[in-house]
């Protein structure tokens, strides 16, 4: 007997024994492999014969795909139709169904044959398609403010079912008002996949607070929503106001150049201009900007700006202009005697309130008055003025100059010799004579004074002459300087037993001995 004869022959005789269970479903996505379960994939009856997958056309009449027999591994398809090459069956007895379509939208049974009982599943198949990502076309190029436009339409190709597609503002739905929001929606079935793509055309009548916001289309769908990419239209709409502005990082200063530039409010903007400089009108085109180059106090005013084809549009802007002058008597190298008077004057001339400040030498001074010059008086004076960002600054060197002064002419013995030290003060720095020859020991100049010190070793006493000289004068001052041999003599002759009184009378006769002539020795 085949096996066509044995399965007639086994539903004739289990036809009394017929059971229909309850309508399943099941869902699928398009162009993947359906699992549809036989029994909810519970294990198969005993004493089964075999399993028998069927489905309902079009037509509502039953046609047949596979059949598998319990004691074989392989399964015997019977479709005629393109499910002879999609269908299979699995280990579990479900059938599968490759590359699903909406075609198989449709009811499918499983049905078991066993020695005792003849059971049938139907299972209906749902078949579901993501639209593909939101798009949104025929986009406007630009928006004019108050006018209702068609922004664009956004469509949500080759989906089942059909997407839902919703418009949004900044990422708030829009509502249609059937006035400043119109959106129209329609959806098209392509015929032969039986898709469906929908679309949604928005009508907006955009205000200025539009310039910049962001438009989306979203499409809600059973397999997940989606958003398109956001788009932002330009808003056209005409200036209303100007504002003119002055380019400068801080007060305006005399001598820099300064740029007026006019802001409209207008999109887009205007591109020519009229400035009204001082109630003098200049024309600019192509550029919303003006430049007053090297600007002087007598430019300070106002200024304004308006629209070419409408000069009742206009704005106006003050500009003050910040100068500082300085003058100051003398400058540069002073040269003066020490005693003279000198008078120093400073003036200015400012835009606003000024800080005047002198130093000396680097350091903080008073406004310098000279009544009687002395050396002190010398050094380089500062005087710099302030106001706001404005400084200025004038010197001058002040040079005392004056006869050279001995002021000081003393000695000091040492061990074996004896140190001469002669002080002056004078200016430019004196040269210094001795009337003896010595060894320099030191030699200094700072602020007017001069130090001179010499070493020397007398053999005799003697009177020297410390001479000082510029191109001014000369000073000399001299010094009695005892022999180095007679002191140490005088030492040695010393004793307890010699008294006071002869030691006072010697004294006395060395003090009346008078020196013969000496020759003077310049020490150079």
């Amino acid at each position: 007997m085949d096996s066509s004869t044995f399965l007639l022959l086994a539903v004739a005789v289990l036809g009394m024994l017929w059971q229909a269970q309850g309508l399943g479903t099941v869902s699928g996505l398009y162009g993947e492999t359906v699992v549809v379960p036989c029994n909810e994939g519970a294990p198969p009856p005993e004493g089964l014969m075999f399993i028998k997958w069927k489905y309902e056309r079009d037509d509502g009449t039953s046609g047949d795909l596979l059949v598998k027999q319990a004691h074989k591994q392989e399964a015997t398809v019977q479709a005629e139709s393109d499910y002879a090459e999609r269908v299979a069956i699995a280990a579990n007895s479900s059938l599968l169904i490759s590359g699903a379509s909406l075609a198989d939208r449709r009811v499918f049974t499983c049905m078991m044959v066993s020695t005792s009982n003849l059971l049938e599943y139907p299972v209906t198949v749902e078949i579901y398609k993501r639209p593909s990502a939101p798009e949104i076309i025929d986009k406007a190029k630009m928006l004019d403010r108050g006018k209702a436009a068609v922004i664009g339409t956004c469509v949500g190709k080759d989906a089942h079912p059909a997407a839902e597609l919703t418009w949004t503002r900044n990422g708030k739905p829009l509502i249609a008002d059937g006035k400043a929001v119109v959106i129209s929606s329609s959806v098209k079935m392509e015929p032969a996949t039986r898709l469906s793509t929908t679309f949604s055309t928005l009508q907006y009548t955009a205000t200025k607070q539009d310039a910049d916001a962001a438009f989306a289309c979203s499409a809600a769908h059973p397999l997940g929503a989606q958003v398109s990419a956001p788009e932002m239209f330009p808003i056209h709409y005409p200036t209303e106001n100007l504002s003119l502005q002055v380019l400068s990082m801080g007060p305006i200063v005399e001598g820099e150049n300064v740029t007026l530039k006019c802001q409209a409010d207008g999109n887009p903007p205007p591109v020519s201009f009229n400035f009204h400089l001082k109630g003098v009108q200049v024309p600019v085109v192509g550029s919303n900007t003006y430049t007053l180059a090297a600007i002087t106090r007598d430019a300070a005013g106002e200024y304004k700006c308006s629209l070419v084809d409408n000069a009742s549009i206009e704005d106006a802007h003050a500009i003050e202009v910040n100068y500082l002058d300085l003058s100051l008597s003398p400058t540069g190298k002073v040269l003066k005697k020490i005693g003279d008077k000198l008078n120093v004057t400073m003036e200015k001339n400012t835009s606003g309130h000024a800080k005047v400040s002198w130093t000396k030498d680097g350091k903080a001074a008073k406004a310098p008055a000279f009544e009687r010059l002395t050396y002190a008086d010398a050094g380089v004076y500062v005087c710099e003025v302030a106001t706001g960002t404005l400084k200025r600054s004038l010197n001058f060197q002040l040079v005392v100059e004056g006869v050279p002064e001995i002021t000081s002419l003393t000695k000091q013995r040492a061990d074996s010799h004896k140190v001469l030290t002669c002080e002056a003060l004078g200016v430019p720095e004196p040269s210094f004579q001795w009337s003896v020859n010595g060894t320099e020991v030191e030699s200094s100049y700072a602020n007017a004074k001069a130090t001179h010190r010499i070493r020397v070793e007398p053999a005799a006493n003697l009177t020297v002459t410390c001479s000082v000289s510029n191109k001014l004068g000369e000073d000399a001052r001299t010094i009695t300087v005892s022999s180095l041999i007679k002191e140490k003599t005088q030492e040695k002759g010393k004793g307890p037993g010699i008294p006071t009184r002869r030691r006072s009378a010697r004294l006395r006769r060395a003090r009346s001995w008078k020196r013969p002539p000496t020759t003077t020795a310049t020490l150079r």
